[in-house]
């Protein structure tokens, strides 16, 4: 007998539409989810009510209960999109005096999206230098950690928001180069 608490099991998400009729579900609709015992694993079934009331009560699920359809929320848009940071965080940091704070902010967020990989921190004349990768194409990026104080960070934050709202004016500055990879120093 399969000991459901034992593990933690893998079930399909709740379905956009009956199982039974391929019907999709209306906002509000009553439907029933059943689980069933299958192999090592459950199979879950979405049915509307009048799939619940025709089916085949002789073969009994593991569990069911009923509940009211809610479509999914739609994605949250994200605070800043990937692309634009990036292309920020690009122009900001080969310009002649780069926002070191800036830079920081958008360094961390990229980062944290998977875009830029942490290979490195040196520590060189009282400076904290944080190293960065590119995921898909190796560029490095060399950044100053400006040691923000957490009262610093929602003004630095709002700085970074009005740059990509209004965007910065473009220079032509070019990226060091170092060992063929480009490099940039902020």
């Amino acid at each position: 007998m399969i000991n459901p608490l034992a593990t933690d099991w893998p079930i399909k998400q709740r379905s956009e539409i009956c199982n039974a009729t391929q019907r999709p579900f209306a906002p509000g609709e009553v439907f029933y989810t059943l689980l069933y015992r299958e192999g090592d694993g459950f199979r879950r079934e979405d049915l509307s009510e009048e799939a619940w009331r025709n089916r085949n009560e002789n073969i009994q699920p593991f569990s069911f209960w009923k509940t009211k359809f809610e479509p999914a929320p739609a994605p949250a848009p994200e605070p800043l999109a990937k692309e634009n940071a990036e292309q920020l965080f690009r122009r900001l940091i080969v310009e002649a005096d780069p926002p070191a704070n800036a830079c920081f902010v958008l360094a961390v967020m990229l980062e944290r999206k998977r875009v830029l990989k942490q290979v490195r921190i040196e520590n060189t004349n009282g400076s904290r230098l944080l190293i960065y990768e590119h995921r898909e194409n190796g560029d490095v990026f060399i950044v100053r950690d400006p040691q923000l104080r957490l009262s610093e960070l929602e003004r630095v934050q709002d700085e970074v928001a009005a740059l990509l709202g209004a965007g910065a004016p473009r220079r032509n500055d070019e990226a060091r180069m170092t060992n063929g990879e480009r490099s940039t120093y902020v």
